[in-house]
């Protein structure tokens, strides 16, 4: 993503088995850094996400035509996706938290199989 856009910083992630979550820090949007002047332009979310869904979604038909991965039912992604706007630090460092601990909570997913 980031060299994709050079707007966008991740700051940290985690690829669970079925999903992923991510703190994803559009830089130039209005009102970061003491910004004073007119807005800046960057990537939207919603740009940054689709692309990102494109590209792995055929990076993983290259691994299913290579015989690398099983394929999957109608679409790999959901239509949607889960958006959080980070407001302050106590919200950040619970966020930080919650994305570095979910792995190990994931056997009490609902979406758990083993």
């Amino acid at each position: 993503m980031e060299n994709k856009f050079p707007g966008v910083k991740i700051d940290k992630y985690v690829v669970m088995p079925n999903h992923f979550h991510a703190i994803i820090e559009l830089l130039g949007h209005e009102g970061e850094g003491g910004h004073a002047g007119p807005p800046l332009r960057g990537p939207t979310v919603s740009a940054v996400i689709d692309w990102f869904k494109t590209m792995t979604t055929n990076e993983y038909i290259r691994g299913v035509k290579d015989g690398l991965y099983p394929r999957f039912d109608k679409r790999m992604w959901q239509r949607n996706y889960y958006e959080h706007v980070i407001r302050g630090e106590a919200d950040y460092r619970q966020i930080w938290q919650y994305i570095d601990e979910n792995p190990q909570k994931w056997a009490e997913d609902c979406y758990y199989r083993q």
